[in-house]
C-alpha cells in the first residue's frame, strides 16, 4: 500500500467534458476558456479573471500588471515554493522575505512592515495550506505605504477569510493554480482574478504575447482581421481542453472542500494530547482550504520520522524548503534572512496525506503510524 500526501479525483464527467473538446472546433483559444474564468470569478465573487497555462504564470503576469520591474523590492513569505518569488526575479525585481506567524505558518505582517524600504513596491502573501493570511492587518500595511498587495492563493480555492471567499480580490489580484495537487485540477494551469479593469486589460495582454485585436485599445483601425502588439507578452494561454476539466472539477469544488475539511477535523482530534506533535491553527474568522496537513514533530527528528512514515508506504513530504536556502539563492546573496520562525517550523515540519479520495481505513493507518512513530 502506498499513500501520496495529495492526489486529484477524475471521475467520468471529467473525462467526457475533455472528450466533448476534443470532438470540438476549438482545442484552444475558443469558447471553454471564457467559461471557466467566468466560473471561478463568479463563485470567489471577483469582477474579472484571466485563467492561464500555470500557476506560476499566473503570479509573473499579476507581477507585471504591478508594474514590478528592476529593482524594485517585494516583500513575501520563504515558506511557499520557489514560484512564488522567482516571478520576482522575472521582472528584474529583489524578493525581500518576510518571518512567518509561528502559529499560522502564514506571513507576519509585524515583519512585512519591518522589511519595507523606500524600494518596496508589492507584498505576496501566501495563503499557506489553504489558510488565509491576516488579510486586514496586510492590507493596512499596503495602504499606509501605497503597496500592491498579489495574494498567492496557489492552496486556496474554496478557502474564506472572514466571510469573503478568497479570490473575491480583499487584495488587487490573486493567483491561484490548478495543478493536479491542488483544489480543483486542470493538469497544469492557473488564473488571476481582480476587480480592477485596468489590471484585467493588462493581464490579458502578458497572457497573449503583448497583442490586442480590441479596436479601443490599438493605434489604428484597419479591419477585422489586424491586431497590434503593444508589449512584450508571453505566451501564456490555457488550452479549452485544460478548461473544460477545470468546469467539470469547479462542480465538485465545494464537495471537495468538505471532505479536506472532514479529514483535517480527524487528524486534530486523533492528535489531541500528543505532546511530541502540534497541529495547524487557524486565524480567529478564517476557514481552510486545507490543501495542506502540515504538523510539527518534536522528540524525535524531523528526519527519523519521515523516513519511517514513508517505510510505512505513506508518502509524507515537507512544505516547504524555505526559499533562500536554495543554491541558487545563496549564490544571490541571500545567505542569512533571519527569518527564525520559518526555520524553526522547516526543521519540525511534514505534511500528512490530505486529498478527497483518501479513505477513513487510510487516514487511521496514517494516524497510527504518525503516533507510533514520534513516541
Amino acid at each position: 500500500m502506498y499513500i501520496p500526501y495529495g492526489k486529484q479525483l477524475i471521475d467520468e464527467n471529467d473525462i467526457n467534458s475533455v472528450l466533448d473538446v476534443l470532438h470540438s472546433d476549438y482545442l484552444t483559444t475558443g469558447p471553454k476558456i471564457s467559461e471557466f474564468e467566468k466560473k471561478v470569478a463568479n463563485y470567489v465573487g471577483a469582477k474579472y479573471a484571466v485563467a492561464v497555462n500555470s500557476g506560476t504564470a499566473a503570479l509573473h503576469i499579476a507581477c507585471l500588471a504591478a508594474g514590478i520591474s528592476k529593482g524594485d523590492e517585494v516583500i513575501t513569505t520563504p515558506i511557499t515554493f520557489a514560484a512564488t518569488s522567482n516571478c520576482v526575479l522575472y521582472c528584474g525585481g529583489i524578493p525581500i522575505f518576510a518571518d512567518i506567524d509561528a502559529d499560522t505558518y502564514n506571513i507576519a505582517p509585524w515583519d512585512i512592515e519591518r522589511k519595507i524600504t523606500d524600494k518596496t513596491k508589492a507584498i505576496i502573501p501566501v495563503h499557506y495550506a489553504g489558510q488565509p493570511c491576516d488579510m486586514d492587518k496586510i492590507m493596512l500595511i499596503a495602504k499606509k505605504y501605497n503597496l500592491v498587495v498579489i495574494e498567492d492563493a496557489a492552496h486556496a480555492l474554496g478557502a474564506s477569510y472572514r466571510s469573503k471567499m478568497i479570490g473575491s480580490n480583499i487584495s488587487d489580484m490573486v493567483c491561484f493554480s490548478f495543478h493536479p495537487v491542488k483544489p480543483i485540477t486542470t493538469g497544469e494551469g492557473g488564473m488571476v482574478t481582480t476587480n480592477s479593469k485596468e489590471l484585467y486589460k493588462r493581464l490579458i495582454l502578458f497572457r497573449g504575447h503583448g497583442i490586442t485585436r480590441d479596436e479601443n485599445m490599438m493605434t489604428e483601425k484597419q479591419g477585422g482581421w489586424y491586431y497590434e502588439q503593444l508589449n512584450i507578452g508571453y505566451n501564456y494561454r490555457i488550452t479549452d481542453i485544460a478548461c473544460a476539466l477545470g468546469i467539470s472539477q469547479m462542480r465538485k469544488l465545494d464537495i471537495f472542500i468538505k471532505r479536506r475539511r472532514e479529514i483535517a477535523k480527524c487528524y486534530n482530534d486523533a492528535f489531541i494530547g500528543e505532546k511530541n506533535i502540534i497541529t495547524p491553527k487557524q486565524l480567529s474568522g478564517c476557514n481552510s482550504g486545507w490543501h495542506l496537513y502540515a504538523i510539527q514533530v518534536f522528540n524525535k527528528s524531523r528526519k527519523e520520522v519521515f523516513n519511517k512514515l514513508r517505510s510505512y508506504g505513506i508518502g509524507v513530504n515537507v512544505h516547504y524548503i524555505p526559499v533562500y536556502k536554495h543554491p541558487y539563492y545563496k549564490k544571490l546573496g541571500y545567505a542569512d534572512c533571519k527569518c527564525k520562525n520559518a526555520e524553526v517550523f522547516y526543521q519540525r515540519a511534514i505534511s500528512l496525506p490530505i486529498f478527497p479520495l483518501l479513505t477513513n481505513e487510510q487516514q487511521q493507518y496514517v494516524i497510527q503510524k504518525v503516533i507510533e512513530s514520534i513516541r
